[in-house]
């Protein structure tokens, strides 16, 4: 088990906050993940998962002390956590190489389109360029999922592949888009990049443990 230290319990936002999940979250994953539309936009089973699947689910990759997950609320005046709308995490977190793949669920349907998953994600990246040094943050997304990519693609991510018909949805086949997002990315973006020689890593192994498999 890693030290829980490097990983925050809480970032706050312009719109949202993120914290750490709760017990009492699992009633809420429960409503989403028993929902098609979401099933339809993050498994690639074909279906909702079923009730003990979302219990060991949330068991082992969102309360479990080594999790890396933060539950999405909205933000309140005074920068407090309201309404729980979704989940995001990092998994395969590996300091050796810098690199980590990243997971959003806005569960709250009525939350979509409005900046929230967009922001999270920032508060995410954040953390993990400027807080934990690492170099590459990488993700999948279904081809049809395009509120999605454009979001990734706003934040500063790039297309960088495909797994061409990698999925059967709504009677035919979709790739799986693959995107990351360089450190180097993020403070261009900022307007901050600083030339580092032989791409020399700001990660220490003092920062991030040396790799968890999630």
């Amino acid at each position: 088990m890693h030290p829980r230290t490097w990983f925050p319990d809480r970032l706050v936002g312009r719109l949202v906050v993120l914290r750490r999940h709760v017990p009492s979250n699992l009633a809420a994953f429960r409503r989403w993940y028993s929902d098609p539309e979401i099933a339809r936009l993050t498994r690639y089973q074909d279906g909702p998962m079923h009730p003990a699947e979302i219990e060991r689910f949330f068991a082992a990759r969102v309360v479990s002390p080594d999790s890396l997950a933060l539950a999405v609320h909205l933000r309140t005046p005074g920068q407090e956590a309201g309404r729980l709308i979704g989940s995001c995490a990092f998994s395969q977190l590996d300091g050796d190489n810098g690199s980590a793949l990243y997971h959003i669920t806005l569960g709250e349907k009525d939350t979509w389109g409005h900046g929230y998953g967009t922001e999270a994600t920032e508060l995410m990246l954040e953390h993990a360029f400027e807080v934990l040094g690492l170099h590459r943050i990488a993700l999948s997304v279904f081809e049809f999922n395009q509120r999605a990519v454009q979001s990734y693609l706003k934040v500063g991510f790039a297309i960088e592949g495909r797994a061409r018909d990698a999925i059967w949805r709504d009677g035919r086949y979709w790739d799986e888009i693959s995107m990351s997002v360089l450190d180097s990315d993020w403070q261009r973006r900022r307007g901050r990049e600083q030339p580092r020689e032989g791409g020399a890593r700001r990660t220490s192994s003092e920062q991030v443990p040396a790799r968890i498999d999630r």
